[in-house]
């Protein structure tokens, strides 16, 4: 679905590059997750995937959903959805005359506006402006307006920024739901956590370079301590501790701690996509 091979990307045309020999493909029917700190690259690639930035002719190759980027082609926009960040709605127009005007844009079937507004949350919201919506109101529409073409190849910046937990968790429903239905997903985040739950594989990227390319699982097997935590109770004092399950004197330990006392919980432990992260790359990500 994406394929990119040595991508260079300078915004002052010379060489210092804000991207640097970027290589990845992106499969059919995968969420792809693009990690990194501010100012990493992640924008950049994304924008030259989605045809905002131009591509020089010797600075990589790019295809996206069949297409050169660096051909202009009505069908390749009629196949991607894009939810930036940044929302860019029209603030005079209603919910839902920002979805109609949106929807005149493309060639295929749409989806019916209420339908899209309901499903973000914003039912009840259709004849009100956008410029009198809060600043989540106004993302959920901008990730709404997303979906109206039904994409094949779905760009997702930042998908839950600013909004509350439960609005957030209805969006990666719908993200997953959408990825079910044989949607590709393109998603650009430093949320790790969501990263962790919705990607099928991540690619952390640091000063426009890729450092490393898998799947969390694989990520947290290889780079994460296998570890226990337990609280047992002792002398009517409840005591915690951590025993490593791969060190035979811990392992040892452990077994003493569940033959003595009573168990209150044990819980296994493991590495966190962002502690990974700052064991790779040794940044963090602010």
């Amino acid at each position: 679905m994406i394929k990119v091979e040595n991508l260079f990307y300078s915004y002052n045309k010379d060489d210092k590059y804000q991207v640097k020999n970027v290589s990845f493909e992106v499969e059919d029917g995968e969420i792809f997750g693009f990690l990194g700190p501010s100012g990493a690259g992640k924008s950049t690639v994304q924008n030259i995937l989605t045809g905002l930035l131009p591509l020089d002719k010797d600075k990589g190759e790019v295809t996206v959903a069949g297409y050169d980027v660096r051909q202009a082609s009505k069908k390749r926009f009629n196949e991607i959805g894009m939810s930036f960040e940044q929302s860019n709605v029209y603030s005079k127009l209603t919910a839902r005359e920002n979805l109609e005007f949106y929807r005149q844009l493309f060639d295929g079937p749409t989806l019916e506006p209420v339908k899209l507004l309901k499903m973000v949350g914003l039912d009840g919201k259709e004849n009100i402006k956008a410029g009198e919506f809060s600043k989540g109101m106004k993302h959920r529409l901008t990730f709404a307006r997303s979906m109206i073409n039904q994409p094949k190849l779905w760009f997702l910046d930042e998908p839950t920024t600013g909004l509350d937990p439960s609005i957030a968790a209805d969006i990666k429903g719908i993200i997953k739901e959408k990825n079910k239905e044989g949607t590709t997903v393109f998603l650009t985040t430093h949320n790790m956590a969501i990263a962790d739950e919705l990607c099928d594989r991540v690619a952390f990227i640091v000063d426009g370079e890729i450092k490393l390319i898998d799947s969390p699982e694989n990520l947290k097997l290889q780079y994460g301590d296998k570890v226990v935590d337990v609280k047992y109770l002792d002398c009517e004092e409840i005591k915690s501790e951590i025993f490593s399950l791969v060190i035979d004197e811990d392992k040892q330990a452990l077994q003493a701690i569940i033959n003595q006392y009573p168990i209150q919980t044990m819980h296994t432990k493991e590495a966190t996509l962002e502690e990974i992260f700052i064991k790779v790359t040794g940044r963090g990500l602010v």
